[in-house]
């Protein structure tokens, strides 16, 4: 052991407040039971404070060695944590990857910057599984895939969550149906058109407006189309059907194209959602090659992401 390494110093300390003798931490180091307490007098004069207590009989922590110990063990967690992200970092990560993701998103924007994600880390493999409408978290197999990506509020705290990209909602319809049924100026009158909206699980924050100083429910009377599946309302509403009100990751193509058409975003588009897009996994430490992907899809989507930054820069030029 190098006596010099920060690591094996605290390492050698806490061995020896946890067996509470020189001669056990000694065993399990190559050192004599005299060269542990030199290096513990060592440490003493270094840090200017009294760790142990020592008697014939006995190695004591003292207060002082108390509070270091607290110190110590974060210490040596962080710098475990640095080696091993120095290591992956430097060194080609492997492995294979499962991921399960919302299919719209994952067609739009997960699965090709997964495939950028492979090209840049030759050595890793990705097993993605798109699934259609909201992924159950309670339904899918936690302990069979390492991520799974999750649109919406977060209700299961046996999971640790990863915010990968804030959530915004816009209301928009195509030019035709604007044309035949006129453009609703205020969310009140949102109940004289038709609507597309979701047929169960509809997410929490859709059709709230701010009205009046505070956030209130208007939907149309009458929907034309429900389903459980966003794209289903993205091309009823393409098709001038009704209004439908989506999340921006899923329509900024259409609404820069002109295919759609904004409502209630003359000054920009709405704040974001409590809610947003999260990777979810179940081990609070990850391996090397998830932090790596969390890393990448984090800088990918960003905040803002590009799709809010594009449509941020259309809208005062479109309206």
């Amino acid at each position: 052991m190098n006596p010099d390494t920060l690591t094996d110093q605290l390492s050698l300390f806490l061995d020896v407040l946890e067996t509470g003798s020189f001669s056990a931490a000694a065993r399990r180091h190559p050192l004599t039971p005299s060269a542990v307490a030199r290096r513990i007098d060592a440490l003493e004069r270094s840090l200017g404070s009294t760790l142990f207590s020592r008697s014939t009989h006995a190695v004591r922590v003292t207060p002082a060695g108390l509070a270091f110990a607290e110190r110590a063990r974060r210490i040596l967690a962080e710098l475990h944590l640095a080696r091993a992200e120095a290591v992956s970092l430097s060194s080609a990560p492997e492995g294979l990857i499962r991921i399960d993701a919302p299919a719209p998103f994952g067609r739009r924007h997960l699965a090709p910057a997964i495939a950028d994600f492979l090209v840049a880390y030759p050595g890793l493999d990705v097993q993605l599984r798109l699934i259609d409408s909201f992924v159950d978290l309670h339904g899918t197999h936690l302990g069979e895939v390492d991520l799974v990506l999750r649109i919406g509020p977060l209700e299961d705290t046996r999971l640790v969550a990863t915010a990968l990209s804030p959530m915004v909602r816009v209301l928009c319809a195509s030019p035709k149906y604007l044309r035949e049924r006129g453009i609703p100026r205020n969310p009140t009158e949102l109940t004289d058109h038709d609507g597309l909206d979701w047929d169960s699980l509809a997410p929490p924050f859709a059709w709230r407006f701010e009205h009046e100083g505070k956030l209130q429910h208007f939907r149309p009377k009458r929907l034309r189309m429900t389903a459980n599946n966003a794209e289903t309302l993205l091309f009823s509403a393409l098709a001038g059907l009704g209004i439908a009100h989506l999340p921006t990751w899923l329509i900024s193509d259409y609404l820069l194209r002109g295919e759609l058409v904004p409502l209630f975003c003359e000054n920009g588009l709405p704040p974001p959602e409590p809610s947003g897009i999260y990777a979810l996994r179940l081990e609070r430490e990850s391996s090397p090659r998830i932090r790596l992907l969390l890393t990448f899809l984090q800088q990918r989507f960003g905040f803002p992401p590009p799709w809010d930054q594009a449509l941020q820069a259309y809208l005062p030029a479109a309206l």
